[in-house]
């Protein structure tokens, strides 16, 4: 293992949790960032869905440069190219919703840690194959804790992630890590709409130490 990837896992292994987050408002994206981190947060991934992403990602990458224990990503790559304009910008790791064995070969050739979305044994299979050491499972509402555990009784030693529709709640998460999850990925059901309207980064803050606390 890559000492890059070394630290990566056991930055994720630690917290247990990597916030997906978008936004196409760099100011809002920093103070997320800085929410998240003074939380506890050392890996965050921010997620491809808006027209300006890579400028965004840009400059949240330098703005990130402040936490020199802090692991930025990229969600929601679909294509090589889009994995390369990432990578470019300084993406530490990838991710992608589905498993894209043209996305996995390219972050091989390239050294680079990358994380495939798997909703079924065979992907999940698939992906192992190819390398991956941390499969996403997505969507994780639909999947549930039993596919988990279904998956961690056959392939012990890969690390999953469920993400979608993970809740920030003591019982969800519990359930979550009961069935052997390394870390949850949670995007929408963290980020309150009303409290970034708002700006109220400081409830955002407490809510995330929490959800590390559990």
């Amino acid at each position: 293992m890559k000492p890059k990837e070394s630290e990566l896992i056991e930055s994720i292994s630690k917290t247990g949790l990597i916030p997906v987050f978008n936004h196409k408002d760099i100011e809002v994206a920093k103070a997320v960032l800085d929410a998240a981190y003074h939380a506890g947060i050392r890996v965050f991934e921010f997620t491809n869905r808006e027209n300006n992403a890579v400028e965004v990602f840009k400059k949240l990458k330098l703005y990130a440069e402040r936490y020199d224990d802090l692991f930025l990503g990229i969600g929601t790559i679909f294509t090589v190219q889009q994995a390369k304009d990432f990578l470019y910008a300084g993406a530490d790791f990838i991710v992608s919703p589905a498993l894209i064995p043209e996305v996995a070969k390219y972050c091989n050739m390239k050294g680079e840690f990358w994380v495939p979305g798997c909703a079924t044994l065979s992907e999940v299979f698939q992906a192992k194959t190819y390398g991956a050491t941390l499969v996403k499972a997505y969507p994780g509402n639909l999947l549930g804790p039993d596919f988990i555990k279904a998956v961690l009784s056959v392939l012990p030693d890969l690390m999953m992630m469920p993400t979608g529709g993970v809740e920030p709640s003591k019982e969800n998460l519990n359930s979550w890590f009961g069935a052997g999850v390394t870390c949850v990925g949670m995007g929408s059901q963290l980020f309150r709409k009303d409290w970034l309207t708002e700006k109220k980064y400081d409830l955002l803050q407490e809510k995330i130490s929490e959800i590390l606390h559990v």
